[in-house]
């Protein structure tokens, strides 16, 4: 089963829900297109590319993953091609980086402020979004009680998605 199978045959759970993928892609390359034209940003045919590339996946992929996908394209062979491209989209808030695996998935909220929370499959390396809110929770509090204010927060739970969870043990 490919990365791509995983998420339209995962039970209904929170970021592993079924969806109708190729729309989700439409839908989501869509939406950086307006928001890049309504800000006035360049979304050029390499960053639109990267972004479709980890549209296509429900894992987070490394920059050399995405280079070697640019390079068989023929959109370029040297690393700052992609790291770039990586930058831009996580800059403007179409992906993120999951500091854990050291790779980077397109953002299931593109043009809303949020906080993401990442669960990542330590069996089959799909990762989903969601949103948490680390200034309401225990988080909050100790910084808080620190005098802390808290400005960016990382969240990523690693276990084990529906899918895998239902599959018998190999």
């Amino acid at each position: 089963m490919t990365s791509s199978d995983h998420g339209t045959d995962a039970k209904n759970a929170l970021g592993f829900e079924r969806h109708d993928h190729a729309s989700c892609i439409t839908d989501a390359l869509g939406k950086a297109e307006r928001i890049c034209a309504a800000e006035g940003i360049r979304f050029t045919p390499v960053r639109r590319r990267v972004l479709e590339i980890l549209l296509q996946e429900h894992k987070a992929l490394g920059a050399y993953e995405v280079l070697d996908r640019l390079r068989d394209e023929g959109l370029g062979s040297q690393p700052p091609i992609a790291y770039r491209a990586l930058e831009f989209l996580v800059q403007n808030g179409f992906a993120h980086k999951i500091e854990r695996l050291n790779a980077f998935i397109a953002c299931a909220h593109p043009g809303q402020i949020h906080a993401p929370a990442f669960m990542i499959c330590t069996k089959c390396d799909a990762v989903a979004e969601t949103r948490s809110e680390p200034a309401q929770g225990d988080l909050g509090d100790a910084a808080r009680a620190a005098g802390f204010q808290i400005e960016r927060t990382v969240l990523e739970a690693e276990g084990v998605c529906p899918l895998c969870q239902d599959s018998p043990q190999s």
